[in-house]
């Protein structure tokens, strides 16, 4: 198992996908929701500043400049330093009046936070003097505003619905004042909009129809305007669902906010307490969550998500926050991530699925041998030698490849269906097993010596072997192919141990040569043995749901999977200093 998520980890940096843990390889396969956020994942990222909207006629050049006045970022020179990508943008922009925006002197600053939605300074303006300019949100700013006119209404309406980014610009005199609180922001008069194109990413369209076919459903959780977003997804084809904002959540109960999310496919200007109120109510429906997000704001949700998924240039917080760290922000690149996922998974479980039902029928051979066999029917360091030799060709395993109905559907751990194909395929194994030792005993007669060698033959030949059945859920070889690598493997561990008898080691390994027509009744029963494995396994599928029910997790599950590397067995005992 850790062969196969060692060699996941090497493909998937390969594909621009870098695992913080091993065991996330598996997580990334079991994903059947993915929350993400909108700027950069699905839109190009590219924010350009379009136009200015302003209340009174021929006033834009004085928006953009209020506009540009208003920020929380460092101005010096004729440059802007610390910006957020609005604001960027709006400095970036060609004819933008930038030494009219340094003209206005900053005496305070109220810094933007996700609650108020804008930021406000007070500057000393050249013509006005003392004056707040607020920029932020639309909604959040007209609320402060004494009067909106209807036409301002009406191009915003507009504006969102063409799927534009806007900020609003507000003012309101303050002469004398030398400090700032949030209860200044009261009595604006809008001055206009600001409006930024931010288009849609061109492969974002086919990454998520792609992510659909793998069974994963995508939801957007961003700050935006809901009618923004909506649109967004709207020109990539994500499908149409009901759209809640923050304000919406905020009157939600728990129970109410998990019975929407079905419906639910965008979530708009939401907070990061809510992001992380999102991500828990879906998760308790029993699925499996992924929270992709690169800023400051996206801890909590990137903490709550069973996958937390950051990009290389997130800040520190978000990716030491996230389980997986992709080098690009691109939803292809997760794609990628979930179905290397789904592939190791697969490979491990076909592991996992010989091994018990194998161990399981070996044990329940030797337990029934031993009730009448006057020796051990196979010796403890022959034992070993036998599990050597098959665990050494199973290393092979991860290079092995993976049925596309297999990566098509999320994956997922499923101890019942482990333990009932132990308990179908360990039996069907001990019957050859015994069918070996009435061959040895009543046919050849064989002594201790001898038996031991037939045994350790027959028993590494058809645990082995019966990989190729147990590998893929269609018909072994001609509808699935395994790899070379696999294929090499095994048939070297069966050569080899069929071999050893006839070695100098013999002797010391307490095996004696066979006869040669053991070897033609060793073929029939192993052929007579895949064919058994082959029909149980059709038959074992077909009553088999591909994918279990969904899980009913206890509410600390992430923490506890978490912080399973640094947990002891056993509580620590109290110490008392002295």
């Amino acid at each position: 198992m850790s062969t196969s998520l060692a060699a996941g980890s090497r493909i998937l940096a390969q594909r621009k996908v870098l695992v913080k843990r091993l065991v996330c390889i598996e997580d990334l396969g079991d994903i059947e929701v993915l929350f993400t956020d909108k700027t950069g994942t699905l839109t190009e990222g590219r924010i350009e500043f379009m136009r200015a909207v302003a209340v009174e006629p021929d006033a834009g050049g004085e928006v953009i400049e209020l506009g540009m006045a208003c920020t929380d970022g460092v101005i010096q020179n004729g440059r802007l330093a610390g910006g957020d990508a609005l604001d960027t943008a709006l400095w970036a922009a060609p004819l933008a009046p930038r030494d009219g925006a340094e003209g206005h002197t900053r005496l305070a600053t109220l810094p933007f936070d996700h609650r108020r939605r804008m930021v406000s300074v007070l500057v000393d303006a050249p013509d006005t003097g003392g004056t707040i300019i607020t920029k932020g949100a639309p909604e959040a700013v007209l609320a402060c505003c004494e009067k909106v006119p209807d036409a301002a209404t009406a191009a915003l309406a507009a504006e969102f619905a063409a799927g534009h980014r806007v900020v609003a610009v507000a003012t309101r005199p303050a002469p004398g004042r030398t400090s700032l609180t949030a209860a200044d922001e009261t009595g604006l008069r809008l001055a206009g909009f600001l409006v930024f194109l931010d288009p849609p990413k061109a492969s974002a369209r086919e990454a998520i129809s792609r992510l659909a076919t793998l069974g994963v459903a995508v939801k957007v959780i961003t700050g935006d305007h809901p009618t923004v977003a909506a649109r967004v997804c709207e020109q990539l084809g994500l499908p149409a669902g009901d759209t809640l904002s923050g304000t919406d959540i905020d009157l939600l109960t728990d129970a109410e906010l998990t019975g929407k999310l079905a419906t639910t496919t965008v979530f708009a200007r939401i907070d990061p307490e809510q992001k992380a109120r999102i991500v828990r109510a879906q998760r308790s429906h029993g699925v499996d969550v992924a929270f992709l997000g690169d800023g400051v704001n996206d801890a909590l949700a990137l903490h709550a998500a069973d996958v937390g998924i950051s990009v290389d240039a997130a800040t520190d917080v978000a990716k030491d926050a996230a389980d997986v760290v992709l080098l690009e922000k691109d939803l292809q690149v997760l794609a990628d991530g979930v179905t290397q996922g789904r592939r190791v998974f697969a490979n491990t479980m076909k592991y996992v699925l010989m091994g018990t039902s194998s161990n399981f029928g070996n044990m329940f051979s030797a337990a029934g041998a031993s009730a009448f066999l006057p020796f051990l029917p196979m010796l403890p360091s022959q034992i070993l030698l036998n599990n050597l030799l098959y665990d050494s060709s199973q290393l092979a395993i991860p290079t092995d490849t993976v049925d596309e109905e297999q990566l098509a559907r999320p994956a997922r751990w499923d101890i019942g269906l482990i333990r009932r194909f132990m308990l179908v395929f360990g039996p069907i194994s001990s019957v050859f097993d015994f069918a070996t030792f009435g061959i040895m005993l009543w046919v050849f007669h064989a002594g201790e010596a001898l038996f031991h060698t037939a045994w350790f033959v027959e028993s590494l030949a058809t645990q082995t072997l019966v990989l190729f059945v147990i590998r893929t859920r269609r018909t072994p070889f001609f509808r699935s192919h395994p790899s070379v690598a696999l294929l090499t493997a095994a048939l070297a561990a069966v050569g080899i141990g069929a071999l050893l008898p006839v070695t100098p080691l013999a002797a010391t390994l307490g095996f004696q040569p066979l006869p040669g027509t053991f070897f033609v009744a060793l073929l029939a029963m192993i052929v007579v043995y895949l064919a058994l494995a082959e029909t149980a396994k059709h038959w074992f599928f077909r009553t088999t749901p591909a994918v279990p029910a969904a899980r009913d997790r206890r509410p600390d599950h992430r923490m506890r999977r978490r912080a399973a590397r640094f947990a002891t067995g056993t509580p620590r005992a109290a110490t008392v200093d002295s």
